[in-house]
């Protein structure tokens, strides 16, 4: 249990890795573009990965529970140390997945930052496993026969058969549930299981214009902006333009199906028409490799402005999306102009569009 457990965190605490590094990516770092769906297999196997870990944590602390409270509470050095990495290791592990669990839900019953606190704690939580690890490594080679004492240590005594018994049905009960809220929530993510996804959030399909919202026009602050005849999509750059939204529909469109992935895993693959990214920063003379940095009418919160690297900036299916699913945009869906890009991560597709600066 411990393994498969310890296999659910690592896939939770690299995928994790992934996802920071594309939401806050370092200067030298260039977002990929492709493949397209990529982000979308790394964060669903995230959320995905978080959730089968609830059962198989609690069935863990079920078992060692006693262990913890064993006395003397402290024997040697060496013990103490795995002492405390079993305490640093349950705390931090406790309080990846529920916030975790939280986060999928758009719950936040706290006042700190979510993205900072989960990716600090996550280090943590891998420190004192690896500590722990360490700790109990044996000090003393095995001797040949596998036992400590060699080929003369004596069997140990057969375990009754209703304990046998027991363990049995205690680990089916606890890979049995991991496996079920594993299936219950995965819909979210893997369209064929979206029937299921009794556990699931968000479910890819619902929303206006079939497309799930974290964030509506409303709660951004933008509702009263969008209908605004005097709009303008400026794109500053050596030769700067300001477009109307009849202006940018004049434009040469292209349409492309491409997946929208949120950080709570959720996704859903939608079909976007509009004006390639890289048509309109080469007609504000933008230079070969430039990136642009995307702003929002939204007047606050971390995301109002993005950056978009070169690859993506080049890449035909990165759009100054107009439409989706054939449709104009809803408002919460970024109405007049957002940006959709391949292999991004959702809140990096900055909707309600109004300003697009050549870096």
């Amino acid at each position: 249990m411990g393994r498969w457990l310890g296999a659910a965190i690592a896939t939770c605490f690299l995928t994790g890795l992934w996802s920071h590094l594309l939401q806050h990516p370092p200067g030298w770092f260039d977002l990929p573009a492709s493949p397209a769906w990529g982000y979308q297999l790394s964060q669903g196997l995230h959320v995905a990965s978080g959730f089968a870990a609830v059962p198989l944590l609690l069935a863990k602390l079920w078992v060692v529970y006693p262990r913890l409270f064993a006395w003397p509470p402290l024997r040697s050095l060496g013990h103490a140390a795995e002492r405390a990495s079993v305490a640093a290791l349950v705390a931090a592990v406790i309080f990846e997945l529920v916030t975790g669990v939280a986060n999928a839900a758009q719950w936040y019953p706290w006042p700190f930052s979510f993205t900072a606190a989960h990716y600090a704690v996550a280090w943590v939580a891998a420190g004192a496993l690896c500590l722990h690890l360490a700790a109990r490594l044996p000090l003393t080679p095995r001797r040949a026969g596998g036992g400590p004492g060699g080929a003369g240590d004596p069997e140990p005594d057969p375990e009754p058969a209703g304990v046998a018994q027991g363990r049995r049905r205690f680990l089916a009960t606890a890979f049995g549930t991991a496996g079920a809220v594993t299936l219950l929530s995965a819909g979210q993510t893997v369209r064929p299981l979206a029937p299921l996804a009794v556990l699931a959030p968000r479910r890819a399909g619902v929303g206006p214009q079939r497309l799930p919202v974290n964030k509506t026009a409303a709660q951004a602050g933008v509702r009263a902006a969008l209908g605004d005849p005097a709009y303008r999509l400026r794109v500053i750059g050596p030769r700067s333009l300001a477009l109307t939204l009849a202006e940018l529909r004049e434009l040469p469109q292209r349409t492309v199906a491409l997946p929208i992935a949120c950080v709570e895993g959720w996704s859903s693959t939608v079909v976007w028409t509009g004006v390639p990214l890289r048509e309109l920063l080469a007609l504000a003379g933008a230079p070969t490799g430039a990136s642009a940095r995307v702003g929002s009418l939204e007047r606050s919160g971390p995301y109002r402005t993005s950056m978009v690297g070169p690859t993506q900036a080049a890449h035909p299916d990165t759009l100054i999306a107009l439409a989706v699913g054939g449709a104009p945009l809803h408002p919460d869906h970024g109405y007049p102009a957002r940006l959709i890009a391949p292999n991004r991560p959702g809140v990096l597709q900055t909707k309600w569009l109004t300003r697009i600066e050549v870096i």
